[in-house]
């Protein structure tokens, strides 16, 4: 039986080296993934520099997790420094292959550090942060293309052998995925044509695992917004962290759910297990 997790952090460093409080709260979360003793722990929005963990970054990370193989990708030229990024932790018993693909995506996308692949031998492990749509949905018409851009990647794979993907795609699918569909259709995340971008990704032939082992169970989500003090207290979340499987492994999937991260809002993390 495979464990897979995955969790945007919203900044490794802050969580590996600060004393803020939320830094508290993040190291706080990363004990409580080190007890799960996962086979791979994918990670999103590192936020580490272009040259990618420090010193300081691996004796941490050597410390919470001991017996793991690390592999990472960073934001570099000409993109943002100490943007979003991705990396992923895993057994080192498991031999795994990197692969850190660039998909053709437009603007600085390729660049940013957003998409890292285990081969696996009998499977892939894809991490993705996927990028938001942004304020005033500046960056719609790119997120579009980034959409189709991974869709044809991950299909591709998939030709070839089945895949697990997992990460913070930024998007709410459907109105159940969301508190408060009715004043959101407009925003980052739920507009029609990033729900209309997951749609395709799923009929490529992929199973979003939460819904699969769940159903249309409401009112569970995987992030909160931290700009309103009240949103995780109140669970006016959503739901924007998936697990995804080739179509043809999803019976094999057992279990598809959250992590309790306590008081931290933004993202929580989110488990698969899957009988490979």
């Amino acid at each position: 039986m495979l464990k897979l997790i995955s969790w945007n952090i919203d900044s490794l460093n802050a969580a590996l080296t600060s004393e803020s409080p939320r830094a508290l709260l993040s190291r706080d979360v990363l004990t409580t993934l080190a007890k799960e003793d996962a086979d791979i722990i994918a990670i999103q929005e590192t936020k580490l520099p272009a040259t990618g963990p420090s010193k300081k970054h691996t004796e941490v990370l050597s410390e919470l997790f001991p017996g793991y193989h690390v592999e990472w990708v960073s934001s570099e030229p000409p993109a943002r420094k100490g943007y979003a990024g991705t990396m992923i932790l895993c057994k080192e018993s498991m031999n795994a292959e990197r692969i850190a693909p660039r998909i053709g995506a437009p603007d600085t996308m390729d660049d940013e550090g957003r998409l890292l692949v285990l081969d696996c031998g009998s499977y892939y492990f894809v991490n993705v942060y996927t990028p938001n749509a942004g304020d005033g949905l500046k960056r719609l018409g790119d997120r579009q293309e980034w959409d189709k851009c991974y869709a044809d990647y991950l299909a591709q794979l998939d030709q070839k052998k089945p895949v697990i993907a997992c990460g913070d795609f930024n998007v709410a699918h459907k109105e159940i995925d969301l508190a408060h569909p009715e004043s959101n259709h407009m925003s980052a995340g739920f507009t029609d044509e990033e729900r209309e971008g997951f749609t395709n990704l799923l009929s490529r032939g992929f199973t979003d695992t939460f819904r699969y082992v769940h159903g249309d169970v409401k009112d569970v989500y995987s992030w909160w917004a931290q700009r309103i003090s009240t949103s995780k207290i109140n669970n006016s979340g959503w739901r924007i962290d998936y697990f995804l499987v080739s179509d043809r492994i999803r019976e094999q999937v057992k279990r598809s759910e959250m992590i309790d991260s306590g008081p931290r809002q933004d993202h929580t993390p989110i488990l698969l297990e899957i009988d490979l």
